[in-house]
């Protein structure tokens, strides 16, 4: 983070205020620049783009931007110096039956989209997806819910049954291949349940990790992240449990505040560091509704150990984020799960509400990193466990080879495309219907995501502060935006 404390903190309270048939696309056209003597690209997707299958979402808009300002209507003004949070990536949830899904595909096939969705030149269509969340063992989008320790071992070698064999049929092979294509992509990874042994029902479903096993538990993470290493696969950061206030899921664990805080003071912060493991440890990964869960990691003994906080939004106030780092403003902020329903007739106010609440909300609200749920799906929906999500659509439905991009595809896309890593927040002003956040990268080209709540075409000024520039750019109604001002400001 590159601002005083004070600038933080006041941002904090500005931030804290923003809330917020067939049913696939064809991939966009690669992006090409219009000619535009100023340097500026709009880049759209519109309402009726994901609706009606017009297949031109991410579609670069020409004549969409004139030199200078005009009187009357609204300006967007872009202050580069003064910067937030620094970003760690766009991207997805890569269950195993995403996986699962990318391995059925012919190799050739499964390498031209691999490179679609992870590549990093935008100007070829590329996605440049940079994060990824994984499940440590099964989560409801696997065939069975199932462990690394599926049998306990005996008493001086709880875990001599670790094994990540289940990983190595799909997951793992794909997440190679990843690597190669994108080799500092971010993978932050989270468990549904430990091994039932360990629980207090000794089932895949509910219960609660029983304290005699708070160590042998901590070790399992250790040994998973060492397992992937050996793989060449880096695990940058872990959350603790999946949605721990909601034990009803297949698998799943209850594990309130206390017993998270916990287990991180007690086993697992001082093991990760006894060990020298630097993945870092994310609390909570739940609803916006309970921003007191974090809270009370943050004020407890476990504050040393932790790096952050992790939401979904499936409860609550994407504004609960700014509560939350207000509490410890040295502590980053992740927003981790958000899924499409598959039987939503509207993928257009989905598009919308995604893009408001999840993409622009969350970043205004010190998110380091922004995931949609999950990556691909197929036409059945399948695999998932008995009690796994029947209406979870994938941001790319893949079945054998043929591919089809849903409505996250476009709401990922276009922050992934041009907001690489190490890019940082900078200030923009809030504009009613204009719902906006902007980026400088580290190239210093400037990324607003905006987008036109209105039923009509709106038009805007866009200023940078400290500069001569001035621009008037032009929106579709109903519409998300985002304008790359291609030459980098001083």
């Amino acid at each position: 983070m590159n601002t005083i404390l004070s600038i933080i903190l006041s941002a904090i309270l500005v931030g804290a205020g923003c809330s917020e048939e067939d049913k696939t696309v064809a991939p966009p056209p690669p992006v090409v620049a219009p000619d535009n003597p100023d340097n500026v690209m709009v880049v759209v997707t519109s309402r009726s783009d994901v609706s009606n299958q017009t297949n031109v979402g991410l579609r670069v808009i020409e004549d969409a931007v004139l030199a200078g300002n005009e009187e009357n209507i609204s300006t967007l003004r872009i202050d580069i110096n003064q910067t937030y949070q620094e970003m760690d990536g766009f991207g997805y949830t890569l269950t195993g039956g995403s996986a699962q899904h990318l391995m059925g595909m012919s190799a050739s096939n499964r390498k031209a989209l691999l490179e679609e969705l992870f590549g990093t030149d935008a100007e070829k269509g590329q996605l440049g997806i940079s994060f990824l969340r994984l499940s440590i063992a099964a989560s409801d989008l696997d065939e069975k819910a199932f462990s690394y320790a599926m049998v306990k071992g005996e008493d001086n070698d709880l875990l001599k049954n670790f094994s990540i064999s289940e990983d190595q049929k799909n997951l793992i092979p794909i997440l190679k291949e990843i690597v190669a294509i994108q080799p500092g992509i971010k993978f932050l990874s989270t468990p549904w349940s430990p091994p039932t042994w360990m629980k207090t029902n000794n089932s895949a479903i509910g219960g609660q990790l029983l304290e005699t096993y708070y160590e042998a538990y901590a070790d399992y993470f250790i040994k998973y992240i060492e397992a992937y290493k050996r793989e060449g696969i880096n695990i940058y950061a872990i959350t603790v449990q999946n949605e721990p206030l909601h034990p009803g899921n297949e698998p799943s664990m209850l594990m309130h505040a206390d017993e998270m805080a916990n287990f991180i003071a007690q086993q697992l912060g001082p093991k990760f560091r006894e060990v020298n493991i630097d993945t870092k440890i994310i609390t909570y990964d739940h609803n916006a509704d309970r921003p007191d869960y974090p809270i009370d990691i943050i004020k407890s003994p476990a504050n040393e150990f932790i790096s952050g906080s992790a939401f979904h939004l499936y409860g609550g106030d994407i504004s609960a984020l700014s509560q939350v780092k207000a509490a410890d403003v040295t502590k980053d902020i992740y927003f981790t799960e958000q899924w499409v329903d598959s039987e939503d007739a509207d993928f257009g106010g989905t598009l919308m509400w995604h893009f408001e609440n999840i993409i622009i909300g969350a970043t205004r609200n010190w998110a380091k990193g922004v995931m949609e749920w999950n990556l691909t799906s197929n036409s059945a929906l399948t695999p998932r466990t008995p009690g796994g999500c029947t209406r979870c659509l994938g941001g790319l439905t893949v079945d054998d080879n043929e591919v089809n991009r849903n409505v996250a595809y476009y709401i990922i896309g276009h922050a992934s495309k041009y907001i690489p890593v190490g890019s940082v927040r900078i200030k923009t002003n809030q504009m009613g219907n204009l719902p906006n956040v902007a980026f400088l990268t580290p190239e210093g080209k400037t990324v607003t995501l905006i987008m036109n709540n209105s039923e009509s075409n709106t038009k805007l000024n866009l200023n940078f502060s400290g500069t001569d520039e001035k621009y008037t750019v032009s929106l579709p109604s109903n519409s998300v935006a985002t304008i790359v001002h291609t030459k980098p400001v001083s």
